[in-house]
């Protein structure tokens, strides 16, 4: 039996190839996935509360890298690696290295000059990674923790809550967070820094 996914809007459908990048045979639908997924999210949250980093180890390609394959790297071969396909939402997959470099670097400008607040600092970091897309699986999940490590280890304020809730699921909080994205892709980030802290 192959694996059977349903997506539901915001959720970027998988190529065969990448398909076939599934560890575990015995995921067959959504909400396997998601339960392998979240269980490998927080292992990751798990070893981040042991560790220190500063932002200039957070704001490089190799971290973004590596958290996105320690997040995913039991459930899919390819977890780490830029995807190569495109997808409904992203730039351009040889764009993916310029794009990712042009946003750490402002996110370090964004700090060093205190162009946003803290929080909003942080959440312009997740929503733009989304807008980049850099892997096939993965990226609201990825962002969101990029996010939380970044006002966490940088400015040493809570992690993010992003409504408390498994943004996977749909729902009432789903449909908030992806509205609250739209309104940041038209460069209005108050509904989406509120969404974080709820």
């Amino acid at each position: 039996m192959g694996l059977n996914l349903d997506f539901t809007d915001g959720q970027t459908p998988l190529d065969d190839d990448e398909r076939e990048g599934l560890l575990i045979p015995t995921i067959v639908n959504r909400r396997d996935l998601d339960e392998f997924e979240q269980l490998g999210v927080e292992k990751t949250n798990e070893w981040l509360l042991t560790k220190k980093f500063s932002t200039d180890k957070i704001l490089t390609e190799d971290f973004v890298r590596d958290l996105h394959k320690r997040m995913f790297s039991d459930i899919w071969k390819w977890a780490g690696n830029f995807r190569r396909t495109e997808k409904n939402i992203g730039v351009d997959p040889v764009m993916i290295p310029v794009e990712l470099r042009n946003l750490l670097d402002d996110c370090k400008y964004w700090i060093e000059h205190k162009v946003f607040e803290e929080d909003e600092t942080a959440v312009r970091l997740s929503h733009r990674m989304v807008w980049i897309h850099s892997f096939a699986n993965g990226n609201g999940r990825h962002s969101r923790l990029m996010a939380d490590v970044l006002v966490n280890k940088v400015f040493n304020r809570p992690y993010f809550t992003w409504g408390s809730v498994n943004l996977t699921i749909e729902g009432e909080a789903r449909y908030r967070y992806l509205s609250a994205l739209r309104l940041a892709d038209k460069q209005d980030y108050k509904a989406l820094v509120e969404f974080a802290r709820l």
